[in-house]
C-alpha cells in the first residue's frame, strides 16, 4: 500500500470518530509519528494509553472508541504528546512534566487557531492551554464542556447532589463530603473508609 492509499484509509476511519474539520490534522500527526494507533473498546479506567516499547514493535497509542468526537480528538492529542516527548527525551523526564505539557500545547495550538470549535469548548481549551493539566479529567471545566457532546445522557453527577447525601458508585454506597479541588472526600458507609471521588463521577442516589 502506498502512502497516499494509507492516508486515505486512515482518514476515512478517523472521520467516524473525530469532527470532520480535524480528521486530516489528526491523520497527518499520527502518520508522521510512526506509531501504531488503535481504536479500542471503552475502558472505565482510562480514555487513552501510550506505550513506548511494546515487545517487538513500534510505540503504540490506544484510544477508546466510545468517546464523543471532541473527547476522542483531545485524548488522541494527549497521547501523541506522550509520543513526541518520548521520541525527544526517552524515559528521562516525568510522564506529565513540562516537556509533555509543551508537546501537548504545540499539538493543541492548530486546533485552537482553526476557529472550528464550539465557542465554549474553545474557551475551555484555551484555559487548559494556559494551565495544562495531566489529563482532561483533571481539568473539571474542560471535562464539563466535553461531556456536553456525549451521545448518551450521563445521568446524575456527584457535584449535583448536596453534601452528606448517600449515593451508589460501582456497587458501593458512599456519603458525600467536602470538595478537594476536583474531587469530593466521600465516606464508604460499610467500612467508614474515605475516598476521593471525581466531582463529575456518574452516581445513583440511594433509594429510601
Amino acid at each position: 500500500m502506498n502512502k497516499l492509499d494509507k492516508r486515505n484509509r486512515f482518514l476515512e476511519t478517523l472521520r467516524r470518530f473525530v469532527p470532520e474539520n480535524f480528521a486530516s490534522y489528526l491523520t497527518d500527526e499520527i502518520l508522521a509519528g510512526k506509531v501504531v494507533f488503535k481504536i479500542v473498546s471503552g475502558r472505565k479506567s482510562k480514555l487513552g494509553d501510550f506505550r513506548s516499547n511494546p515487545v517487538g514493535g513500534l510505540p503504540t497509542i490506544t484510544v477508546n472508541g466510545d468517546l464523543n468526537p471532541y473527547s476522542f480528538l483531545i485524548t488522541s492529542l494527549h497521547e501523541l504528546a506522550h509520543l513526541h516527548t518520548f521520541q525527544q527525551f526517552g524515559h528521562r523526564v516525568q510522564p506529565h512534566g513540562e516537556e509533555w505539557k509543551n508537546a501537548f500545547r504545540k499539538l493543541l495550538l492548530p486546533v485552537l487557531d482553526s476557529k472550528e470549535l464550539p465557542k465554549s469548548l474553545e474557551n475551555a481549551l484555551w484555559r487548559t492551554f494556559t494551565v495544562t493539566k495531566a489529563s482532561s479529567c483533571s481539568d473539571i471545566h474542560l471535562t464539563r464542556e466535553l461531556r456536553k457532546y456525549d451521545k448518551n445522557d450521563t445521568g446524575l453527577t456527584l457535584e449535583e447532589i448536596p453534601k452528606n447525601t448517600t449515593f451508589v458508585l460501582n456497587g458501593r454506597v458512599f456519603q458525600k463530603g467536602n470538595l478537594r479541588r476536583s474531587r469530593y472526600i466521600c465516606t464508604e458507609v460499610t467500612s467508614g473508609k474515605q475516598f476521593l471521588v471525581h466531582a463529575l463521577a456518574n452516581i445513583q442516589l440511594v433509594k429510601k
